[in-house]
């Protein structure tokens, strides 16, 4: 099941994106708790085990809205 958080601050995205990757890397599981800045009572905790991949991505400030996660490619 893929989860979005996003940040206000580049720096805050980068910080949060090394947690998880930390997380990934210690192979110990244990719970991580997401939140959301604009409003701390949305939540989502996840079992680092679990997660398989981490991105970041610049949303488009250009007709408000996002980048598309991942890859593409002309085919």
């Amino acid at each position: 099941m893929p989860v979005a958080v996003q940040r206000k601050e580049q720096s805050a995205a980068q910080d949060l994106y090394n947690q998880i990757q930390q997380a990934m890397e210690s192979g110990q599981p244990r719970l991580l708790e997401l939140h959301c800045e604009k409003e701390e009572s949305k939540r989502i905790s996840l079992l680092t085990s679990e997660v398989v991949a981490v991105q970041t991505y610049e949303k488009s400030s250009l007709g408000g809205g996002s980048k598309r996660p991942g890859f593409s490619f002309d085919g």
